[in-house]
C-alpha cells in the first residue's frame, strides 16, 4: 500500500501522516509498528512516535503489540452524521423506504467530490453489496451520486471531474465527460437518476435529490436491488414516485423545521 500523496503547500504533513497511519489500521483490521512501516514506506521510529500519540489521545488502542482504530472516532461519526438537522431527519425516510420497497435505501452527501454514505437500511429482501456507513464511493457510478451531481454547478462537475476522473467500475460505467453532462441533463428533466449496474454488475438503483433552501443540494436518497426485480414498470415509474415522494417530505419537513 503506497501513502497517498497530497499536493498542496498548506498540508501538515505529520497531519496527514497520522491520517495514513489509522487509514491503514482500518483497512487491515489492527497492525504492527513494522507492519505499517512496511506498508507506508515510513520509518519505523516515526510510524511508533505517531501511534503512541494517537494511543495518548485515545484515536488508537494497543493490544499487545497491535494497533488499531480505537472508539473515539466512533463520537466524531455520530456527531457528523447529525451536525445538520436536514440529515438526522433523513434517517426516518431511510427507514420508511426500505420497509416499503423491501430493499436497501440509503441516504448519501458529497463531500469532497465523492458520494459518502450517511444512513442505510436494509429491507428484508436486500441484497448485501453496499459500503458501511461513512464510506466513500465515486459519485459519477451511482444513481445517487448522479442526482446531487445533477443539481451542482456545471463548474463544480467539472472540478470533480478534474480531481477525481471518471474511473470505470463496470462495463457500464460513464466514463466519458460529455455522455455524463448529457445523462444529468436527462436526470434534471425526470427528476430522478438511474444506475444501471454502473458500480456493481447485476444492481440497478434510483436516486432522487433533496433539496434544501434557495434549492440547493443537500444530499440525496436512493433505493437499490438486482437487475431481476428491478426492471421495468417497477424501477421506470413505482420506485421513482416513492422516492419523489419521500424526497418531498424531507424537503418540507426541512424548510419548515
Amino acid at each position: 500500500m503506497a501513502q497517498p500523496t497530497i499536493d498542496s503547500e498548506n498540508t501538515v504533513k505529520s497531519v496527514e501522516t497520522s491520517f495514513h497511519i489509522v487509514e491503514y489500521l482500518k483497512d487491515v483490521d489492527g497492525a504492527r509498528v513494522t507492519e505499517v512501516a512496511d506498508a507506508l514506506g515510513i520509518a519505523k521510529s516515526t510510524v511508533h512516535r505517531h501511534l503512541v500519540t494517537l494511543v495518548e489521545i485515545g484515536c488508537v488502542v494497543k493490544e499487545g503489540d497491535i494497533y488499531d482504530v480505537g472508539f473515539r472516532f466512533l463520537e466524531f461519526g455520530e456527531y457528523a452524521k447529525t451536525r445538520k438537522a436536514a440529515y438526522a431527519m433523513a434517517e426516518e425516510k431511510v427507514k420508511e423506504l426500505a420497509a416499503k420497497t423491501e430493499e436497501r435505501a440509503q441516504f448519501l452527501v458529497e463531500e469532497h467530490g465523492q458520494s459518502v454514505f450517511v444512513y442505510r437500511e436494509t429491507g428484508r429482501n436486500a441484497v448485501q453489496t453496499d459500503p458501511g456507513i461513512g464510506k466513500r464511493v465515486p459519485i459519477h457510478a451511482s444513481a445517487a451520486g448522479k442526482a446531487i451531481l445533477a443539481h451542482l454547478p456545471t463548474e463544480e462537475v467539472r472540478e470533480i471531474i478534474d480531481q477525481h476522473g471518471l474511473v470505470a467500475l463496470t462495463e457500464h460505467t460513464i466514463t466519458d465527460p460529455d455522455a455524463l453532462f448529457a445523462e444529468l441533463e436527462e436526470i434534471r428533466e425526470r427528476g430522478y437518476a438511474l444506475n444501471n449496474q454502473e458500480n456493481i454488475d447485476s444492481l440497478r438503483a434510483v436516486g432522487v435529490p433533496v433539496l434544501g433552501n434557495n434549492d440547493q443540494v443537500i444530499g440525496s436518497l436512493s433505493v437499490s436491488g438486482p437487475t431481476h426485480r428491478f426492471k421495468g414498470q417497477y424501477v421506470e415509474r413505482e420506485i421513482p414516485d416513492l422516492l419523489l415522494g419521500t424526497a418531498n417530505e424531507l424537503e418540507l419537513n426541512i424548510k419548515y423545521s
